[in-house]
């Protein structure tokens, strides 16, 4: 850390924000980071005192026993950083704490005065954007601390605390080890299982309808049935969208399949038939735009735009902040800055002219439940309103970049105007008169549409037709429909549902969803997230024991209770009340359950068959064989199949697979062409596999995609069996083998690994094109092969020095001088910036050296 003078310290989280500030401000000026939190409550015993280890409540970190007071630990990877920060605030006249304005922000400024105790004068300075001169102004219009923030951020967390420590341990004891609890983490579970709950339980139902094609002019359209002689044709609409059963109540009629295609004959031949425009009804409409952006809505729009999770969202959104080009990305709040509010406009006019500028600015204000309304909504900085070209962004950081640049301007556009028009077209038949509809859309004025895209924005136009208008039939056919189960959530939906609930906070929501998958709660099917079946069994419990710590309403509610607390009375209260009323009694309703009870998972579409849940994953308890020979019999579920997939059928069909598993598909062959070991194909807990002989430990390899035990063949299963194999050997000696990994199968060779193509079959891949896959790997520098060269220079540390990426044993790294700091498992090598790689750098310079303990034994 660099040593100039300077009159006055300046403390933010990240290195990134330091350096973009320190830009602003002159040499008086010494700005750096806090590398986030400085202490925290004790994440392990080693953490905690040494005069509190005996206490009751030291492996909380929270004083249960006087008035909840938290322990508050420095852990030893901030040791140094701190007594850096001392030495700096030795050598100024102020001290001035700049972290973010949020209740995580002032906390962390709390801490910093708590631990640091300056003696010089301290100023608590807040900017929503990094400008000049957003800073300049904060520089000069310092505040206090707010403790209030601070005592609702403390109380947040300690309240988390509890949860997480006291009913974890419960669910190792019913469920299954390592399992965690958490306030909002356990709603969120529930809303994917409640969902899931639905989706098991639903049933399908089959309906028709008809769809009639054909053309006015060179326009050709598609219309469809919604009478026949008068009444009614259901369709999806009328059945519950929650259980897949026709709805009572209204009339319909409901075709199946016959009654589909007798209405198909009626009509006789096509060509032969005329539908006659009976009613012509047009609409025209307005489509306001959308609110500028807030974290909620950021997330999800980038999920349905990218696919991004809100964990990448906000990573990349929190490089744009600390680089100066939007504003705070942690808000609620879909208000705007005046001045910004003009620049915008100004933008507006020069880009798209003045049809597209309303007469009045646009105001917008929060509509979420408990919304804070602190910040301004997310936008670029500055009232210039620059687009990513002109800021010369890239990658990741343009893409999102402009996503929020067209939001903010269309959000202060005029409306978009649609017309809509809906005709009605009637077919006589020998089953009497049959009545179709057609619908189409145009836009009138794009309005926003003009920057921003919009589903509305695709025009779907019907000719022109008139009313008593003759059309030629050109095709009619039946359609099969069948109802669909709720869609599960996906990351964008959830995130919708949380702030429309009240769960949570906008600032939480990418942690949450992070925590969920990585605690084995939920997996991602595709792009949706689907719990698993230990979700159910705990959601099972905490919804016995605990029923209001994942009521969805009780949950919320407590959001605002938390954003009240004020004061240390006010804090001491609501904790013990909560201790006492939800924790302590929730704990002891939990010892009482039973855990088989608990782990037992029900539907309705695999009765007689019991799925569970075990410590160590999901499976089937069933009955084999019969009379005195029947006896208890399991098998594990695999861990990629969802819970509603699992019905009578599938169940049987596993049941089969591991009946036939139990005899031996066949045997190995000896050098002398004997019978060796029996071969068998099983499925686990990790799916399906070949396993070679029995034992405590037999040889076991996975089935590749596209096979499974029932359809395996012997002379696949022995090759599956040879694997890792040697094909041959290069012209320098080297062994050249053929194996099957986590990731799929792969050719080798030493420490370089290369997999197959699609288009390669492990069953009958050459020594030759296992060579081509090695020389493709090794000339596109191939993990495993460390080189002395980097991958590529990011650019000059501020200390001096090149800062480099590298490919090493272990993956990716960053390299300054003698440090090296490993990539994160979800950066991306491809868009990872100098910014990130200062910032992983510093946190790898802070961590305490690890000495090599001695192995010479004491004499």
């Amino acid at each position: 850390m660099s040593q100039q003078r300077a009159r006055a310290l300046v403390i933010v989280e990240s290195p990134t924000k330091a350096k973009t500030i320190s830009k602003f401000l002159g040499p008086d000026y010494h700005v750096v980071a806090s590398l986030g939190h400085i202490r925290d409550l004790p994440s392990s015993a080693s953490e905690i005192p040494s005069a509190l280890k005996k206490k009751p409540w030291a492996r909380i970190g929270v004083n249960v026993e006087e008035g909840f007071e938290p322990l508050y630990v420095i852990p030893s990877d901030k040791k140094k950083h701190i007594q850096e920060l001392k030495a700096l605030l030795s050598e100024v006249e102020e001290l001035y704490i700049a972290t973010d304005e949020d209740r995580e922000g002032e906390s962390i400024g709390w801490h910093l005065i708590e631990v640091l105790q300056p003696k010089v004068p301290t100023k608590r300075m807040v900017f929503h954007e990094i400008t000049k001169d957003a800073i300049l102004k904060a520089l000069n219009a310092t505040r206090p601390l707010n403790e209030a923030l601070v005592r609702a951020q403390e109380t947040r967390r300690v309240l988390d605390r509890l949860v997480g420590y006291l009913v974890s341990p419960l669910l190792w004891k019913k469920v299954a080890p390592r399992l965690s609890a958490g306030r909002v983490q356990s709603a969120a579970v529930k809303l994917l299982v409640e969902r899931e709950r639905l989706r098991m339980s639903f049933v399908s139902a089959e309906w028709w309808d008809l769809k009639a094609k054909m053309s006015a002019g060179e326009t050709a359209f598609e219309a469809t049935l919604t009478r026949v002689s008068g009444e009614q044709v259901a369709t999806g609409a009328q059945f519950d969208p929650n259980t897949g059963e026709l709805k009572l109540g209204k009339e319909h009629t409901l075709l199946d399949q016959a009654r589909a295609h007798t209405l198909v004959s009626a009509v006789g031949a096509p060509s032969e038939a005329h539908l006659t425009v009976s009613s012509i009804e047009r609409k025209h409409s307005k489509k306001a735009p959308p609110p500028p952006f807030i974290t909620s809505t950021l997330q999800q729009e980038a999920n349905r735009a990218y696919g991004w999770s809100a964990s990448q969202t906000m990573k990349v959104a929190q490089r744009l902040y600390e680089r100066g080009f939007i504003t705070y990305m942690r808000t609620d709040a879909p208000a705007l800055a005046s001045e910004a509010v003009a620049g915008i406009r100004r933008a507006i006019k020069e880009r798209f002219g003045e049809d597209c500028l309303p007469s009045k600015p646009k105001v917008y204000s929060a509509k979420s439940k408990g919304a804070q309304e602190a910040h301004e909504a997310i936008r670029p900085s500055g009232t210039e309103m620059l687009d990513a070209h002109a800021l010369g962004l890239a990658d990741q950081e343009a893409r999102l970049y402009s996503l929020i640049w067209r939001r903010t301007m269309a959000c202060q556009m005029t409306p978009a105007e649609l017309s809509h028009t809906t005709v009605t077209l009637t077919l006589e038949s020998g089953e009497g008169p049959l009545e179709f509809r057609a619908s189409g859309r145009e836009v009138r004025s794009p309005g926003y549409f003009a920057v921003y895209e919009s589903k509305d924005a695709t025009e779907s136009p019907l000719p022109q037709l008139t009313e008593g208008h003759t059309l030629t039939l050109e095709d009619l056919s039946a359609e099969e429909h069948h109802t669909r189960p709720p869609a599960r959530f996906n990351e964008a939906s959830l995130v919708k549902a949380l702030e429309s609930e009240g769960v949570g906070r906008p600032s939480t929501y990418a942690s949450i969803i992070e925590t969920i998958q990585r605690r084995g709660y939920v997996r991602a099917s595709g792009r949706q997230l689907a719990p698993t079946f230990t979700a159910l069994a705990v959601t099972q419990l905490l919804e016995r024991a605990f029923s209001e710590v994942v009521d969805l309403e009780f949950t919320a509610a407590m959001e605002g209770w938390l954003d009240d607390v004020t004061t240390a009375e006010q804090q001491q209260e609501r904790l013990q009340s909560f201790y006492d009323e939800q924790l302590l009694k929730g704990m002891s309703r939990g010892e009482e359950l039973d855990p088989r009870e608990i782990c037992a998972i029900h539907g309705p579409h695999f009765e007689g068959f019991e799925v569970r849940v075990g410590r160590f994953g999901p499976f089937i308890e069933y009955t084999k064989g019969e009379g005195d020979e029947a006896e208890r019999a399991t098998i594990s579920l695999p861990e990629e199949v969802n819970p509603d997939e699992v019905n009578e059928a599938w169940i049987k069909a596993q049941l089969a697979q591991a009946e036939a598993g139990e005899r031996p598909l066949g045997y190995v062959l000896t050098e002398e062409g004997e019978r060796g070991e029996a071969i068998y194909a099983k499925t686990g807990r990790y799916g399906p596999y070949v396993q070679l002989g029995e034992g405590d430990k037999p040889k076991r390899v996975s089935l590749p995609q596209g096979l499974t035990p029932m359809s395996v063949s012997l002379e696949q299963a022995r090759h599956l069996i040879s694997l890792p194999l040697t094909l041959g050997q290069d012209a320098e000696g080297r062994d050249i083998k053929l194996g099957l990994g986590r990731f799929g199968p792969y050719v080798q060779v030493g420490r370089l690994y290369a997999s197959l193509k699609p288009t390669d079959d492990l069953f009958e891949l050459s020594f030759e094109r296992a060579l081509e896959l090695i020389k493709e790997k090794e000339a596109g520098g191939g993990k495993g092969k460390r080189s002395a060269e980097p991958l590529k220079t990011l650019g000059e540390h501020p200390d001096g020095g090149p800062v480099e990426l590298f490919e090493g044993r272990y993956g990716p790294y960053v390299k300054h001088g003698k440090i090296n700091a490993s990539l994160p498992k979800d950066t991306s090598v491809e868009s990872l910036t100098l910014e990130e790689a200062l910032e992983l750098i510093a946190k790898r310079a802070a961590q305490p050296k690890k000495t090599k303990r001695s192995t010479r034994k004491k004499s």
